[in-house]
This record gives structure tokens, sequence and C-alpha cells, in this order.
């Protein structure tokens, strides 16, 4: 059985992303443990781990760091393990080396980059993009393996990653301009939008997550 760790640092709609996870578990057969945890020990041994975000980046950074070794442990099961990782939301936006939202702040660091405000440019998308859109992929990555040309997914968001390195882009949406939905790097991966919200689609994924050999 596989332990997967979905993080609670008190940020993030725990409640949904684990009965997410729990249907995509059982839809695709997967014997899992899955435990909302700030437990280091557990979060270290973990097979996966999923970590949510919704809110300010330098408050959820905040909130991450506050707890007494979180963030090591989370160190050791994806960097030192390589345990596949997703995060969602904010929780992807963490992953990069800094964040300009209210000032900046540095984030966990583990893909080159930094969050930015949208600025789209044509005046009707406004900001937050919050609602349905489209994903397009630039490269192919297992976690989008069968998900047709255009699915769609669920976005509330001001803010969006700019990797510094494009090969770690795996897939793209337009809100007047095209941003960063999806990004991806060896055994780490971080989606801008909800899945747990994005109904079958978003099902898909998690399961194509709780299968991902990276």
């Amino acid at each position: 059985m596989e332990r997967v760790a979905l993080i609670d640092y008190g940020s993030g709609n725990l409640r949904s992303a684990e009965k997410a996870l729990r249907e995509a578990a059982r839809r695709t057969g997967t014997d899992a443990e899955i435990r909302t945890t700030a437990d280091p020990d557990f979060v270290a041994r973990a097979d996966r781990v999923v970590l949510p975000g919704v809110g300010a980046f330098a408050a959820c950074m905040d909130a991450l760091e506050a707890r007494d070794g979180l963030v090591e442990a989370m160190t050791e099961a994806a960097q030192d393990r390589g345990a596949p990782f997703l995060g969602v939301c904010v929780g992807m936006q963490l992953l990069a080396d800094r964040g300009l939202e209210f000032g900046e702040r540095a984030g966990l660091g583990w893909i080159g980059g930094e969050v930015r405000r949208l600025q789209p440019s044509d005046p009707r998308a406004k900001v937050p993009h919050m609602g349905w859109n489209t994903l397009a992929f630039p490269r192919p990555h297992p976690l989008f393996a069968g998900a047709g040309e255009a699915p769609h997914m669920y976005f509330t968001h001001s803010y969006a990653f700019h990797p510094e390195d494009e090969t770690a882009v795996a897939a793209v949406a337009d809100h007047g301009g095209r941003f960063a939905a999806a990004v991806a790097k060896g055994n780490l991966a971080g989606v801008q939008f909800h899945p747990e919200k994005s109904q079958a689609e978003g099902l898909a994924l998690i399961g194509r997550f709780l299968a991902w050999r990276p």
C-alpha cells in the first residue's frame, strides 16, 4: 500500500482535495493510504506528496515554514528520495524561487522561476482569473497522457508561475495571454488549476498522478 501525504498547513481546500484523492484511487483501483497530515515522520516516508494552497504566496509559505520540520520532511521525500510530488494552485507556485505578491518572498526553489501577477492584454480578461479554461500542451507529459487535445480545468488565481526553463512548462492556458497552467521537472509537478474542482477530467489527472512513476 502506498502512503500519500496531503500536506496540512492551514491552507487549501483539504476536505475536497482528500475526497478527490480517495475517489481517484477508487476509480483506478489504487491501494493507497491517503492521509491529510502535518506529521513530518509520515511526510518524510510518504510514497507521494500533494501540496495544496489557497491564498497569497507569502502567507502560504509562512504557514508552511511555521510547521516544525514540515519543509524538511517534504524535501526528504521529494528531493532526496524522489517521491512523486504534486503542487496545486498556490502549492504549485511555492515550487518557485520567489513570489512577487505583496513584496518579494522566497519559495521552495525546487523549480527555478518566479510568480508574478497576471497581466492580460485583453481588458475583457478580468483578474482574478476564475472559471473554466482549456489546456494546451507544448510537450507530452505522463500526467496529461490521454487527456485529449483540449481538456477543461477550473482556475481561480491572480498570479502565475514563470519558470526560468521553458521546458518546465507542461501545460498552458490563455487568459488575455498565455500562462503556465502546469509545470513539471523530474518527479516534481504542479498545476495552477484545481483538479479537485474540475470534475471527471480533474479526477482523471489525479488518477494519473497516483500511477505516475517518474
